[in-house]
């Protein structure tokens, strides 16, 4: 995986689609929300464009406080994508009263964040109310069944620990002292025990838990301690992401705990040995990773594959249950060699539903939701005739039916799958939904909304009903005097006459009759695709505010549009998609609106690789490139990025793939002329910075007008505030040096 980004979708061809939020009747920070009950699936993209429009008329409320707001007057500045509240991981209460949820704001003297726990009424009605004031990050948050209890995961005494706040009133309680921390607290059905999750030495696990952490300590100080900061490495995955693996691994431990919330006894590893617990990449892991059984005997998690030298190069993640009192393991998905994750029980604990993919080595395959009976082991695929990937998902109480989260058509849904007949129905439309906690009566369910035009905020839909009812607004008074122009998507034809989805964001105070500059995206992934979502970094309303048009093209490889279409890009990097990108730029070109002398294209990982790409294939066309954490050289790529199994099967083997450079940036440098801005984190150990150093090198050798931007302390992406904010005042100073005219 390179870079993942939320999914897209395509309209018929030609036509031009508007975004959820209208102008005139954008609400003071409300979500524009279309609901259905029930549809087929050949009727869905008719109904959510109809019903985006009638979502702001049929709610009262949301209508009212739109048309009473003053007209939005000012474009939206950088300081303000500073000032938003980040709003995240929605929970209903056990009695489906109240909603518990994280907020994270951003500290920018500071230059780091604080995530706090916030409480709000599930009918609406009064403020949201902050439950913690931690100057650290307060997260994770999970009710005790019987609702007494908050457990959290804080960083407040410096470890992240597990805490239990009293839903009544008084101080957080510390439940754990792990030096190795802890995180992700679940509870057990019956509210008696808590699992979690520490990363520990190994080698230590299966001693008693008193032994075990003093020796985790003594290891961990002495490394911390030492002068040395050699590493000796044998094998391969030694660092992920943008951090060294020191030997440790994530284990599941389970506490026991009183009706006072003290600990009784000591923690206990219940996943010992040399594995992981829980998935060790992001990419193989959709929330809980792990969870109780209805009767609180076992745990069942997604374990990766073992740490041997493979576990570079293999998807082999599987289901594993464990036996709480014998320790036992066995695994439930032995039979598929490629990914399984996500454990979900039915209500009566019969059956285990999970996500499977079906290609081994290849990351980015449909995932479908398998249904396993546990009573006579017969598993079935709930949606094999289903063409989306699934994410995140729940069962209903009464166990007939699966809350789906999917990417679909260039927005993120919510669907219900039949458990029973295996048929989809829409139930959430409309922008970007996730986050799904649903009610104990199964009559609602909370989650997140958001738009391009509209941060994340917790609404909740009575199911059966049409319309959603927003429960935050965490951010209404900031966006009521921004002016936003709603995205527009357009349908071009690709490579082939194959349709190709794309967005188009413009600038505030838009006027037709004007010409404006274009900056043309391209995403990363490669399998991933441009929403209509919200971002804290690449967020096309900050350019666009600018005074540029944005294009957001989701060519072949994007997500959301059929498994097939995500295909087409594997060992085709520089094929069809960038048949389909020339398609959506010559589209753009041909607009009244755009001048096409000033057009600028820019983009992340996979689009770092196209904007190298663009660079040897479009000399002349662009007036500048951004190209941020970009491939330069195949050969490189492979052999110092950490998951090989990407590339490999993207690419095939360097020493056996007769065209494994085929698109590769490097053999096309000689053709190298545009000004180019050069971005890269110096712990990325995705796309390694000798790619960005490789870029720049060949720029500067060539007598190409460049610069690079260097992130000593940021790895593939740039999160510390105080880095965001050099990151757009040095991309947009590029930009102005090209595109801006007097």
């Amino acid at each position: 995986m390179i870079l993942r980004s939320a999914s897209g979708g395509r309209p018929s061809v030609g036509e031009v689609r508007k975004g959820a939020a209208q102008p005139g009747v954008r609400s003071v920070g409300r979500p524009a929300l279309a609901m259905h009950g029930c549809a087929t699936m050949q009727s869905l993209a008719p109904r959510i464009r109809v019903a985006l429009a009638t979502a702001f008329l049929a709610c009262a409320g949301l209508a009212s406080a739109a048309d009473a707001a003053p007209a939005p007057s000012r474009a939206l500045q950088l300081e303000d994508m500073f000032r938003f509240r980040r709003v995240s991981d929605p929970q209903v209460s056990p009695d489906g009263r109240q909603v518990v949820f994280v907020v994270t704001e951003v500290v920018k003297e500071e230059n780091r964040t604080n995530a706090d726990l916030w409480l709000v009424a599930a009918d609406g009605s009064g403020t949201p109310r902050k439950l913690t004031h931690s100057p650290k990050h307060d997260r994770n948050p999970r009710w005790s069944p019987d609702g007494r209890w908050i457990a959290f995961e804080s960083t407040r005494d410096g470890t992240p620990q597990i805490f239990l706040l009293p839903v009544a009133g008084g101080e957080p309680r510390k439940v754990t002292t792990l030096f190795t921390g802890a995180s992700q607290p679940r509870w057990s059905p019956d509210g008696r025990t808590l699992a979690f999750v520490s990363s520990v030495y190994p080698e230590f696990s299966s001693r008693p838990f008193a032994e075990s952490d003093r020796l985790n300590r003594e290891k961990g100080e002495a490394q911390e301690k030492s002068k040395v900061k050699a590493r000796v490495v044998d094998q391969l995955l030694f660092r992920h992401w943008d951090s060294w693996v020191e030997g440790q691994r994530q284990h599941v431990f389970v506490v026991a705990v009183n009706a006072d919330g003290a600990a009784i006894g000591q923690p206990r590893d219940v996943t010992p040995g040399e594995n992981d617990g829980v998935p060790n990449s992001m990419t193989f892991s959709e929330g809980d990773d792990f969870v109780f059984s209805p009767d609180g005997k076992e745990i069942v998690t997604a374990l990766p594959p073992l740490p041997t030298r493979e576990q570079a190069w293999t998807t082999n993640y599987d289901v594993w249950s464990i036996n709480l009192t014998t320790g036992e393991r066995r695994n439930l998905t032995e039979g598929n060699r490629a990914a399984d994750n996500a454990p979900r029980f039915s209500p009566d604990g019969r059956y285990l539903a999970y996500r499977a993919q079906a290609v081994p080595g290849f990351e980015a395959d449909r995932w479908q939701i398998w249904v396993l009976d546990r009573t006579n082991g017969q598993r079935r695929s709930l949606t094999a005739n289903w063409d989306r990937s699934v994410g995140n998902f729940c069962w209903t109480p009464n166990g007939a039916a699966l809350l789906v989260e999917a990417e679909e058509q260039a927005i993120g849904p919510i669907f219900r799958v039949d458990v029973t007949s295996g048929a989809v129905a829409p139930v959430v439309t409309g922008g970007v939904n996730t986050g799904m906690s649903l009610a104990a009566d199964g009559r609602w369910f909370a989650f997140l909304h958001q738009e391009m035009t509209q941060p994340p905020e917790v609404a909740r839909l009575d199911l059966g009903q049409t319309v959603a009812k927003p429960l935050t607004q965490m951010n209404a008074a900031l966006l009521e005097p921004i002016a936003f122009t709603p995205p527009e998507s357009v349908t071009v034809q690709g490579a082939g006459g194959t349709p190709v989805q794309m967005w188009i964001v413009k600038p505030p105070h838009f006027d037709p009759a004007r010409k404006y500059p274009l900056v043309f995206w391209v995403h990363g992934g490669p399998q991933g695709a441009w929403t209509n979502a919200w971002s804290t970094r690449w967020n096309a309303q900050i350019w666009a505010a600018q005074g540029y048009v944005l294009a957001l093209p989701n060519p072949r490889g994007s997500t959301g549009f059929g498994q097939q279409f995500t295909n087409e890009i594997s060992r085709d990097w520089g094929g069809k998609v960038f048949e389909d990108l020339k398609a959506c730029l010559t589209f753009m070109q041909q607009q009244s609106y755009i001048d096409a002398t000033r057009m600028a294209a820019a983009g992340a990982s996979y689009g770092g690789f196209m904007m190298n790409y663009f660079q040897g294939h479009l000399p002349g066309v662009f007036r500048c490139i951004v190209n941020h954490d970009g491939v330069y050289n195949f050969n490189t790529m492979y052999t110092t990025t950490d998951e090989l199994w990407f590339d490999e099967y993207e690419h095939g083997l360097p020493w056996t793939d007769p065209e494994f450079e085929k698109f590769s940036p490097h053999r096309f440098a000689a053709a190298w002329s545009t000004p180019m801005l050069v971005v890269h984190g110096e712990l990325d150990f995705r796309c390694p910075v000798s790619e960005g150093l490789a870029a720049f090198t060949t720029l500067q050798r060539k007598g190409v007008r460049s610069k690079l931007l260097l992130f000593p302390d940021e790895g593939h992406w740039v999160l510390k505030p105080q880095n965001s904010e050099l990151w757009h005042k040095t991309v947009f100073s590029w930009l102005g040096d090209y595109l801006k005219t007097n």
